[in-house]
């Protein structure tokens, strides 16, 4: 299966959510990988603790791969390769954890026929490989997203199965961008359309996920004064309003992931001793992220939002 990560906006965490997504899928048995289709910035590295990808690779990565300048670019397994501690080796029963890096100043680059072409020969390939594959595209109407719409437009791809995953924070400002980025001008579902997919059909692969999202009932609040907390749930009435105006609400949204002070100050994979051990990390990130692992892939629950 082929993930889609995409964003209107930076700061959604995007490249952190869906990193973690994909660290609980290995953990839950999957053979997984991550490509880092964030060209402008391709920072991957740094979330799976590859200390020489931090800023992409300079050893052969997708930008290079794309532009024809290698047959295969770069992998990392992350098991293997991974210099925290924690993630270098693979626990029992977790399947594969590969990194396709971006390249180091490589930059974004138009969505050549050729460039296509190597990317659905790409996805082919790893499609085979892994039992998923997620893709994490540059925020906004991208270059990115314009070659993966018209890749997976191609007859050898139409019938893989694929899905997207759209982020925003939990605040005005990013419904309403989310909302743009999927059904506005030039967005997911209008650029898809003109590179040849069928509207309803890749409606139906589309989700959205909430991410950073504060509970106003939560027990960590409860130092809050009464006004503030009432001025909270206030807040969120009204976005769950907007949310549903816009078509980001409740039937769209495959899963939402609360705020987290370890993902507020560094974007990491949340590890089980990050949150039983060390006690750094919340229990409700961790079953939201496993939460997210096992719906992406689960058919009926996806067709039943």
């Amino acid at each position: 299966m082929l993930i889609f990560a995409a964003s209107d906006k930076g700061g959604t965490g995007r490249s952190v959510t869906s990193s973690n997504m994909l660290y609980r899928s290995a953990l839950q048995g999957s053979d997984v990988c991550y490509l880092d289709f964030d060209f402008g910035s391709p920072t991957a590295g740094a979330i799976f603790h590859i200390n020489s990808a931090v800023h992409g690779t300079t050893r052969g990565g997708l930008h290079d791969y794309l532009d024809g300048a290698l047959a295969e670019p770069q992998r990392i397994e992350v098991w293997t390769e991974s210099d925290r501690p924690s993630l270098r080796s693979r626990p029992p029963g977790a399947g594969r954890l590969v990194l396709l890096p971006g390249d180091s100043g490589g930059g974004e680059f138009p969505a050549t026929r050729e460039r296509i072409e190597r990317c659905a020969r790409l996805f082919l390939r790893l499609e085979e490989e892994f039992d998923l594959c997620l893709v994490d595209l540059s925020a906004g109407r991208s270059y990115a997203t314009q070659m993966v719409l018209a890749a997976t437009a191609m007859p050898e791809l139409k019938s893989v199965r694929s899905r997207w995953l759209v982020f925003h924070r939990w605040t005005r400002q990013h419904v309403l961008a989310a909302s743009g980025l999927v059904y506005g001008t030039r967005g997911i579902l209008d650029a898809g359309t003109r590179v040849g997919h069928d509207h309803d059909d890749l409606m139906n692969r589309l989700r959205f996920v909430r991410t950073a999202v504060v509970d106003p009932d939560s027990p960590e609040l409860e130092g809050l004064r009464p006004a503030q907390v009432a001025w909270l749930r206030e807040c969120n009435q009204d976005l769950l309003e907007l949310a549903s105006n816009h078509r980001v609400g409740r039937t769209m949204l495959i899963g939402s992931v609360p705020l987290d002070p370890v993902l507020q100050w560094r974007e990491q994979l949340i590890s089980d001793n990050d949150v039983y051990a060390r006690k750094i990390a919340n229990l409700e990130t961790v079953e939201a992220f496993s939460a997210l692992a096992k719906l992406i892939v689960d058919d009926a629950a996806w067709e039943m939002l």
